[in-house]
């Protein structure tokens, strides 16, 4: 059997002439007992034989499964492991890379990067949660928490910890926010807004909502990506920005391209549109606007011109920030969603301008137009397969997640059957057809039972059901 313990203080094998075991060099020096010899192991000393014996007997049976993680090798700290081995690891997007290296710099670093990762236990969490939702609001929280469950996960597959304490620790749940129903447009809060913004822009609008594209969808949209005879639009890219505000092309979200259906209406307006404002060439670099070190980075890189649908009025691409503050919020506000909250001073020249400011709530910015366009493929009864292709979701499952409350009659039947449960069983129960009030209204004209239909008369009705469903009336005046 592989390992074995060795004794440092005193050599194997005894004197021929006394019988004993000699001591060695190393005897009274550092630990005593030395376990060796199991395949992959590194070795290690400790005090005592029982000790050695029994870690012994634990590293074979995990080195045997393929389950041994030497603890040494948990040591390192965090942030160590961090900058040292997972970050440098990584290929994220630009546009996702910038935003989880602020993330993990500034909070995940300063509460738990002078840990060790063996220390990151139930404790070390539970301490880390709390400081977190002290600096950060619960959605944000909520990502942070998952990008340090992926760092330790990295850990384990390293070898450097048995198991990824934030999915081992039960006592340790992470953050969730409150639970938010996707929020849709009525028609006329869309008209109002559309109307608010510059005509150049307003086709923006009616990408969102008549295809349900994403902002950065409709920014890198292209006059060629309109089929006008197929009836349907190609959605092949978006435009993103870097951390750095450099901006390039990337593919939507996913990684994948999709086509969605073009309505007639919305196709007369594209027409309009790209008469009355003629499509821009634009350049950008694909996937990465950091310069290429590479021959394969400089293929993968490699800039693209796409004929840009909406551009400013300089003929420049979209910058989403400006948008969103002097032309989408002031629509906005001028549609009466939202009221200004101060107003910044800008020198342009000689002149002093004064710029009202605005805070719009997340759920009232571009994607609540993607919401709006679900909510009324669904109300008009569209398959969720279908609207998930659309929408290029990965399955039906995340359309149903975020817009089953947009599906027409959602909870009527459950409503209707427990009310049927809640019914009175010991109240006389009428048929549908029974003579009550809209039954008064409409007696027959014959003679015989007209007399006795005067208003204000007292009558007696008695019914049965007869066997073919019909009714058997008796009208008896008091």
């Amino acid at each position: 059997m592989a390992g074995y313990i060795e004794d440092r203080w005193l050599k194997k094998r005894p004197n021929k002439q006394t019988g004993k075991r000699e001591r060695t060099s190393l005897y009274g020096k550092g630990k005593r007992y030395r376990v060796k010899g199991i395949p992959g192991v590194q070795d290690r000393s400790f005090d005592t034989s029982e000790d050695a014996k029994q870690w012994l007997a634990t590293a074979r049976t995990d080195s045997s499964r393929g389950d041994f993680v030497d603890p040494r090798r948990g040591e390192i700290s965090l942030a160590d492991y961090i900058v040292g081995h997972w970050w440098s690891a990584r290929a994220d997007e630009p546009s996702t890379a910038g935003p989880m290296a602020s993330r993990i710099w500034n909070h995940i670093i300063p509460l738990v990067g002078d840990l060790s990762l063996r220390e990151i236990d139930a404790a070390a969490l539970r301490s880390f949660k709390a400081a977190l939702l002290s600096r950060v609001e619960e959605t944000t929280a909520e990502v942070i928490w998952g990008h340090l469950s992926s760092i330790l996960g990295s850990a384990v597959d390293d070898q450097r910890l048995l198991r990824n304490p934030v999915k081992a620790r039960n006592s340790v749940k992470p953050p969730r926010p409150t639970e938010k129903k996707a929020k849709a447009w009525a028609r006329e809060v869309v008209d109002a807004v559309r109307a608010g913004l510059q005509e150049r822009y307003r086709l923006a609008v009616d990408l969102g909502i008549g295809l349900g594209l994403r902002q950065g969808e409709a920014f890198g949209l292209a006059e060629e990506d309109f089929d006008f005879e197929a009836g349907v639009v190609r959605v092949r890219r978006q435009l993103k920005w870097d951390i750095k505000g450099r901006p390039y092309f990337s593919l939507p979200k996913g990684r994948k391209t999709r086509e969605a259906p073009l309505p007639p209406n919305l196709a007369i307006r594209a027409r309009a549109h790209f008469r009355r404002f003629p499509s821009t060439p634009c350049t950008l670099p694909w996937r990465n606007p950091e310069p290429p070190t590479t021959a394969l980075e400089e293929r993968q890189r490699k800039p693209i011109t796409v004929n840009l649908v909406l551009t400013t009025s300089h003929g420049n691409r979209i910058y989403y920030r400006t948008w969103n503050d002097r032309s989408w919020k002031r629509a906005l506000a001028a549609a009466g969603i939202i009221k200004p909250v101060g107003e910044k001073v800008r020198r342009d020249g000689g002149r002093v301008r004064r710029v009202p400011l605005y805070a719009a709530p997340r759920e009232d910015m571009f994607h609540v137009l993607r919401h709006t366009y679900a909510s009324v493929q669904l109300e008009a009864g569209e398959s969720i397969v279908s609207l998930s292709k659309w929408l290029g979701h990965s399955t039906p499952k995340v359309t149903l997640d975020h817009y089953a409350h947009f599906m027409p009659g959602a909870g009527q039947r459950g409503l209707a059957a427990m009310d049927a449960w809640l019914e009175d069983r010991h109240q006389p129960k009428v048929p549908e057809k029974s003579l009550l009030a809209d039954w008064i209204k409409e007696i027959p004209s014959k003679p015989q039972v007209k007399g006795m239909s005067v208003p204000g008369a007292p009558l007696s009705v008695k019914y049965k059901e007869t066997a073919r469903g019909g009714l058997a009336v008796n009208i008896i005046e008091c």
